[in-house]
């Protein structure tokens, strides 16, 4: 089923308890590296190394939001938030990535939340965002499947500090990214350039989230959650004319089902349907062999979730090739093209197509339709415009109210979406592009760490008071 964007006029109403919120995550925005026995992580060695972030920017002190969460919990509750999402530290709670817990790290975790609560914010826990302890990569990393028992001894030890207070548990974010691009690509920490490693990393990945859903459950979790990157893998001529589908048996649909395959089945399948689609199986067998893979895997994997987090910023483009050069990022399609769409982008180059997050919400509901939906990244970065006392981000508003516009078509056509939350809320360390690139809705000035809602949040508060976007 195709999905376009309706009037851009009329207003839109959510359902009622719609979720509204924000996320961030620990390495982008905790900063204090050392503090209180936190260990070191991947992102701590990868920003260190020269070359790797851009203008060796790292993540010690981020937005400090490890001494100023008070500050900021207040902010959240002036914007109306009802959600907060944030990651837990790994090195923080376990510093060498095993073992017996660090208290003062749980510590900080415990405070966060009860700050939270006491302005009625509900915290969403993320128990992975991508800063492995570093003693663990040292080990081997993901692609070492004891990287996913130790996930789940973590998980419960986590659990066991905050589940008393904390109701909805997600697993990871985005492992197609730790995976692909940690150990695919190398543009993400550690940094590696294997494809087999890749694959490998994306299984114990997995892996790791049924494991931890298990021992969840087993503590009592009521709601667990696994958050994707997905996108509408698409045809150029799709992006133009959304009904638009390739032919059945062309070369433009197979390049569109084994780069869906790659990016967002290589994923859902095995966590909510229990197998791995045959194109992932059969190039991960040219790229290092199906070793890895063990007997009750896939059982292990396969376990029920309450919530699919999806994070979308933009649809994957392709088409038979050709390619100019293989893309590292998805192995196996040397002879097809990822073409860059065309009209308007984000300061990151990603193009604006707010249609594609209303049939990837709908495909999924029609496709996954056991599990509820909820939009837990989305959000754009963009050269900000700084005043004195306001900050002026029209793009970004933009940027957001299309894209709400479009989740609510999708409801409207079936999709089974229970919240949205923003990427995010502050603007932080942004991985391999350092500090250069701002998504947040509130203003950070890293020199002083003063913060300033843009114009942005002050439209996104609006919207949660009304459960929706206004016509226009």
């Amino acid at each position: 089923m195709t999905v376009a964007v309706g009037s851009q006029e009329r207003a839109r109403v959510f359902p009622s308890g719609f979720v509204w919120g924000a996320a961030t995550a620990a390495y982008q925005v905790e900063g204090a590296a050392t503090a209180d026995g936190r260990g070191r992580s991947i992102w701590d060695t990868f920003s260190h190394t020269p070359g790797k972030v851009a203008d060796g920017h790292t993540g010690d002190i981020a937005c400090d939001h490890y001494y100023r969460y008070a500050d900021d919990v207040r902010l959240m509750a002036e914007l109306g938030l009802g959600v907060y999402r944030f990651s837990v530290s790994w090195p923080r709670v376990q510093p060498g990535g095993s073992g017996p817990v660090n208290p003062r790290g749980l510590d900080f975790y415990d405070r966060l939340v009860d700050e939270l609560l006491e302005y009625q914010i509900n915290p969403y826990v993320t128990l992975y965002h991508w800063d492995l302890p570093q003693n663990l990569e040292d080990r081997g990393g993901w692609p070492a499947r004891d990287t996913a028992y130790k996930f789940a001894d973590y998980a419960a030890a986590v659990h066991a500090r905050l589940g008393d207070r904390v109701g909805t548990w997600t697993t990871l974010n985005e492992p197609w990214v730790a995976a692909f691009l940690g150990y695919g690509t190398g543009v993400h920490a550690p940094g590696r350039t294997s494809a087999a490693d890749a694959f490998q990393a994306g299984h114990h990945l997995l892996l790791a989230h049924g494991l931890a859903t298990q021992a969840l459950r087993a503590a009592g979790a009521p709601e667990i959650a696994l958050t994707l990157n997905l996108a509408p893998v698409m045809t150029p001529g799709q992006v133009a004319d959304p009904a638009a589908e390739p032919a059945p048996g062309d070369r433009d649909a197979e390049a569109v089902a084994r780069v869906d395959a790659l990016l967002n089945r290589q994923f859902l399948d095995p966590a909510l349907r229990g197998a791995y689609p045959d194109e992932v199986l059969a190039i991960a067998e040219r790229n290092g062999g199906l070793g890895h893979i063990h007997d009750g895997d896939l059982a292990a994997i396969h376990q029920p979730v309450e919530l699919l987090g999806i994070n979308y910023y933009n649809p994957c483009l392709v088409t038979a090739g050709p390619g100019d050069q293989p893309n590292a990022a998805f192995p196996g399609t040397s002879d097809l093209c990822f073409p860059e769409a065309g009209g308007a982008r984000t300061a990151m180059g990603w193009p604006i197509v707010p249609g594609g997050l209303a049939r990837l919400l709908v495909r999924l509901s029609r496709d996954y339709p056991e599990v509820g939906l909820m939009v837990t990244e989305n959000g754009a970065a963009f050269d900000d415009h700084v005043e004195s006392e306001r900050v002026r981000d029209t793009g970004r508003t933009d940027y957001l109210d299309g894209h709400l516009r479009a989740a609510h078509d999708a409801i409207e056509a079936g999709a089974d979406l229970r919240g949205y939350l923003v990427w995010s809320l502050l603007d932080n360390f942004e991985w391999a592009e350092g500090y250069h690139r701002r998504f947040g809705i509130v203003h950070v000035d890293f020199a002083t760490q003063r913060r300033l809602p843009k114009d942005s949040a002050l439209w996104f508060s609006d919207v949660i008071r009304q459960n929706g976007v206004q016509a226009r």
